[in-house]
Formats: C-alpha cells, sequence, structure tokens
C-alpha cells in the first residue's frame, strides 16, 4: 500500500498544486522532506509571511499550498484575513494538529483543542484528516480552492502517519526540484561579514517627496507599496496597474513582492517602511536565502509609525535597517537621503538583489484615499504580471 505522505503528494500535483511553503513539525517531518523534493519550495522564518508569499506566487499564477502545525495558525490569522480572504487569493494549509492525539507536549492543548472553533470564528473552511480515508473529500475541496479563489485548511492528526516509520526511505525526493528553473542548496554555507556603520547625510525629504523621485524610475515594474499613507501618496503620485497596493496586513509587502520575484520574471520593486520590516524582520532572511535577481526593496525609513499618528519607531534610537539587511545575509545595501543619491540609485543599469535603505523626514501628505477596489487592484497586477510583456529593464 502507497504511504500516505505520497498518496497525499499525488493528490496535490493532480490539483496543480505547485507552489508551498513551511515551517518544521516533528509529527510531519517525513511529508515535508518530500514536499521540499517535489514542489518549488520556501522554508519559512515565520508563518506569516509564508501568507504573503503565496499571495505574490498567486498572482504569478501559481496554486500555492502551506504546511504548518496547529499553533502557527494563530501566528498568521490576521494575515490570513486582512490579505488572502481580503484580496481573495487561493490558499490551501495543511496543518499538523497538536495537541489531540497522544500528544506529549502541554503547551500544544490550548490552540490545538480550540483550533476548529478559531477557523469557525474567522470563517475559514476547514477539513478534519483523521485517517487516509477523509483524502476522498479532500480532492473536491482543493479543486474548489483554485477554482474560486478561497483558502480551506486541512486538519491533519498525528494518527494519519503511524502506518510508516519516521523519516522517508526515498532518495528521489531529496534532490531538489530544478524544473521552476531555481535551485536551493540545502544546506547554504555561512559567511562571515564585516559589518561597517554607513555614512550618510541626515534625513532631508519627506515620504512623499521620496515617492516623487522614485516614481519616474517604476515604469514596466511590478510594484508592491506599504499600507496606508504610503499607498495613498504613491497613488495619487504615479498609478501604474502594475502596482500592488496594501490596505491593510501589516509587514507583509515584502513576503508579497518576494513571492512575485520568486515566481515571474518580472522586476520587482517592494516599497517597504521602517515599521513594517521591524514587525516582521526574519522575512529579510528569507529574502537573502533566495537573492532572487529582479527583486529590489526600498526601505523609507522615517522613523515613526507614519499612518497612525507619528509614533516613534526604534530605527530613531537604536536600529539600522541596513545592517538588520546585512545581518540577515542580503550582500548588496545602500544608504541614501538625498534626491540626487536616489535618482542615482534607480536610474544606474542593476541586476541582482538590492536593499536601499532610505533615511526619511517623519510626515504624510494630505491626499485622497486610493479610489480603485481592491479585488480591481489585485485584477490589474495580476494581469500585468501575467502578461507576456516581458519586464527587460533593470534598475
Amino acid at each position: 500500500m502507497q504511504r500516505p505522505e505520497k498518496e497525499l503528494i499525488k493528490l496535490l500535483k493532480e490539483e496543480g498544486v505547485d507552489f508551498a511553503c513551511s515551517l518544521p513539525c516533528e509529527k510531519i517531518r517525513t511529508l515535508l522532506d518530500i514536499v521540499s523534493g517535489t514542489f518549488f519550495h520556501v522554508p519559512l522564518t515565520r508563518e506569516e509571511e509564508g501568507v504573503g508569499i503565496c499571495a505574490g506566487a498567486a498572482l504569478s499564477s501559481r496554486r500555492p499550498a502551506m504546511f504548518v502545525q496547529s499553533s502557527g495558525v494563530g501566528n498568521m490569522i490576521n494575515a490570513l484575513l486582512s490579505l488572502t480572504g481580503f484580496y481573495r487569493f487561493p490558499l490551501t494549509l495543511f496543518v499538523s494538529r497538536r495537541g489531540v492525539y497522544r500528544e506529549k507536549i502541554a503547551a500544544q492543548f490550548p490552540m490545538g483543542l480550540r483550533l476548529p472553533s478559531i477557523l469557525r470564528g474567522a470563517g475559514i473552511p476547514y477539513s478534519v484528516i483523521d485517517s487516509r480515508n477523509d483524502f476522498e473529500g479532500m480532492k473536491k475541496k482543493l479543486a474548489g480552492v483554485y477554482k474560486n479563489d478561497t483558502m480551506h485548511a486541512f486538519l491533519m492528526s498525528p494518527a494519519l502517519w503511524e502506518e510508516v516509520a519516521c523519516g522517508t526511505e526515498d532518495t528521489e525526493y531529496r534532490e531538489r526540484d530544478e524544473r521552476y528553473g531555481f535551485h536551493v542548496p540545502p544546506n547554504p554555507p555561512l559567511v562571515r561579514r564585516e559589518l561597517k556603520w554607513s555614512r550618510v547625510s541626515p534625513p532631508r525629504l519627506t515620504r512623499y517627496e521620496i515617492l516623487d523621485a522614485v516614481a519616474p524610475y517604476l515604469d514596466s515594474k511590478v510594484v508592491v507599496c506599504n499600507l496606508g499613507f504610503p499607498s495613498k501618496e504613491l497613488f495619487s503620485i504615479k498609478h501604474q496597474s502594475s502596482t500592488f497596493y496594501m490596505l491593510g496586513s501589516m509587514g507583509m509587502v515584502t513576503p508579497i513582492g518576494l513571492g512575485i520575484a520568486l515566481t515571474s520574471d518580472k522586476q520587482v520593486v517592494v516599497i517597504d517602511g521602517d515599521g513594517s520590516l521591524l514587525m516582521n524582520p526574519g522575512t529579510l532572511a528569507t529574502v537573502a536565502y533566495f537573492a532572487p535577481e529582479n527583486l529590489t526593496i526600498l526601505a523609507i525609513d522615517n522613523s515613526s509609525y507614519g499612518s497612525t499618528g507619528n509614533q516613534p519607531t526604534l530605527t530613531g534610537s537604536c536600529v539600522d535597517l541596513e545592517l538588520v539587511a546585512k545581518g540577515f545575509g542580503i550582500k548588496e545595501t545602500l544608504k541614501v537621503s538625498t534626491s540626487r543619491q536616489i535618482s542615482g540609485v534607480m536610474k544606474s543599469p542593476h541586476k541582482g538583489l538590492r536593499f536601499i535603505h532610505i533615511l526619511a523626514l517623519p510626515g504624510n501628505k494630505d491626499v485622497p484615499n486610493i479610489s480603485i477596489d481592491h479585488l480591481e487592484i489585485k485584477r490589474q497586477v495580476r494581469d500585468f504580471v501575467r502578461s507576456g510583456n516581458i519586464c527587460t529593464g533593470m534598475i
């Protein structure tokens, strides 16, 4: 009899799943080993970033799935509702349900036992998978996720895997799948780098003035813009159909951009901010791990939470975002603060991942709200990403 892990993988392949994100769980380590060798696989630093990465992949016509344990659902519930659900991105969640079957770790009980109630309260459809017999009803639900742009969680009991020994016996899955044109080494070497504080002029421009300086260089590129005032300001300066305006889900800007960059040949520019990056800094490690050549991150740092009243962030006192990016392994970083520096960086021919730390003055421009419906925003960006108009420009 075919082992349940292979049976599940076969089912996913039949439904066209071709992109996977995961965090480890001891109960499904064999399944995760097979997943990483079968699909384009992104190892996460936190479940929440996976929601953003999968959203970006969905904009590129991928059919994403996430593999997490029950406690991880608690780490991503807001992103599931304000990003995946709000914009109607397709996403399948395979959840290793802890705390319900022969559980030895007491801390797993609270989330594991309450998970169905949490999902019901959030309006997220789910199915309980206790044995391989439950796979029969999975196919139709999987098809519905990708046909109707919805999400569904499959809560998998550890009892499902008991009939096989832990650890995969097959070597066919241990080599990374290169069909998507991207090979990920299983154990990338650690490289020690000397970190130095960058010398740059103090901030001279507001975020609005910075966006105005950047705007001429965004043509023909996919742009993912931070939520709140940054998106409204950019919309008022330069609207283009290839811009994904964030309307919620703080901290998801860079993950979405990464998801697009990994699954598309378009040039991708992320416009992130200090508050957003501090909320989800681990995603910079994931960015560094893959280092997509078509991704540029503009970190506009005004040392404040601009959309909530300009309360100070820690970048004004003890955090240097350029050093954070370097520490996570991003090789090419820059710090700029003037219009001339910004223009010079943006117009210079370049290929490769870059993190550009732009120092800014706090303050917001009084601009109208974005007049485009959120689903229209998604449709326009999706159509641009999926178009055959390949972007060959480099920044």
